[in-house]
């Protein structure tokens, strides 16, 4: 009943604010009417005394009387009875005030909103948050704004800003995670990755000397080896780039699922891909047959042609394989790998058009809700391509 008594309340007190220039002109206007024809009727009673006076002859009162009778009918209300025009407006727009708008206020409450939800203030929800992950982070906030020095809460809350895409946020936390409870591999790779979503998917100076320290403390991290290798390809160092891979590639398990990328890359660097048939078979992948062209992967053939070429005619080539990976997935989209190599080739191609195009028909193949589609989405977010229309 408090609710109902408050909406009441605040209801009348719009009106009201809606309301007062409308009866304050209406006021206004009626109260310089009523001047005007005080001063006509002063004019008039003037002009009979002057008429008796002698000061004015009959014909030229008679006159006088008609032009200021016809000037104080015309700012008079007219004939009695009659509403004028503008007072008829000013009453509809009251009525609407008044009736209509808190009528269609409560029909649209009553139809998107919560009559029957108990309520609970802020502090109820921060002390039991359930799933809500919004009121997660904000008893974390809250947390934190009253500890700054707690390590192990900014370490916590740093991965969630990242997946929630909160970028500048996760920064932030691993840079405070890391002075506070030190440098280690996951805090130092987190940080690289929050660096690099606010750059685009650019391995910047500052990323590349993140992912240097937490090689330090463990040399056989694949991910910061892949992201170092990346940056030399993007400086246009592709020998350092083409060499790094193929190290990383050397080291990895015949399995790794970071594997096919690593390939890919050493390819668009102008080498072999290592292990080309190796990783684990995915329905409707190819290159589990053993046939290294499949998924647009470079025969020996390729490669020792591209050895003799220039840059910009294996850079064609290299576009030329891209395109026959494309047709070949127009052809059977049902090939989750083959769309993570493509969306990516397109990306390091410096392609972003046609990256989020791949992207798009990538995610109609393998949903946004499914496994293969949230690993699409997390690429696109590596590689800096939007995502708001791509889920559809």
């Amino acid at each position: 009943m408090l609710f109902w008594i408050l909406v009441a309340a605040l209801t009348a007190v719009v009106a009201a604010i809606l309301l007062y220039p409308l009866l304050r002109g209406a006021k206004a206007a009626e109260n310089s009417r009523a001047g005007e024809a005080a001063v006509y009727r002063d004019q008039l009673r003037e002009l009979d005394r002057d008429l008796d006076g002698g000061l004015i002859t009959p014909e030229e009162a008679d006159y006088a009387r008609a032009e200021i009778g016809r000037r104080l009918i015309a700012v008079s209300d007219g004939e009695p009875g009659q509403t004028p025009k503008a007072a008829r407006h000013h009453r509809f727009t009251e009525a609407f005030v008044l009736l209509l708008l808190p009528v269609l206020g409560l029909c649209l409450y009553l139809t998107t909103g919560r009559p029957d939800l108990p309520s609970q203030p802020l502090q109820a929800r921060l002390d039991n948050p359930g799933n809500d992950v919004a009121v997660l982070i904000a008893k974390a906030e809250r947390h934190l704004a009253e500890k700054p020095d707690d390590g192990r809460g900014w370490d916590v809350l740093a991965p969630i800003y990242l997946r929630t895409m909160r970028v500048n946020d996760a920064q932030v936390a691993y840079r405070n995670a890391v002075r506070l409870l030190g440098p280690s591999p996951v805090r130092l790779d987190g940080l690289a990755d929050a660096l690099m979503a606010v750059s685009e998917g650019v391995v910047t100076e500052e990323v590349r000397q993140v992912l240097e320290q937490s090689l330090t403390l463990e040399p056989d991290n694949p991910r910061a080896r892949f992201y170092i290798a990346l940056s030399m390809e993007q400086a246009g160092r592709s020998v350092e780039a083409r060499q790094a891979f193929e190290a990383l590639a050397k080291q990895s398990p015949a399995d790794a699922p970071w594997l096919p990328l690593v390939n890919d890359h050493i390819a668009m660097n102008g080498g072999a891909p290592a292990n080309p048939g190796a990783g684990p078979a995915v329905p409707g992948n190819p290159s589990a047959s053993g046939n290294p062209s499949a998924l647009g992967n470079p025969t020996q053939q390729d490669v020792a042609a591209a050895e003799n070429m220039s840059t910009g005619d294996r850079q064609q080539m290299i576009r030329g394989m891209v395109e026959s990976l494309d047709a070949k997935l127009s052809a059977d989209p049902n090939n989750f790998e083959g769309w993570v190599r493509l969306v990516r080739s397109y990306a390091v191609l410096n392609d972003k058009d046609r990256a989020a195009g791949a992207l798009k028909r990538g995610l109609a193949a393998f949903p946004a809700d499914s496994e293969q589609g949230k690993q699409l989405l997390a690429l696109a977010s590596e590689l800096g391509l939007p995502t708001e229309g791509s889920s559809q």
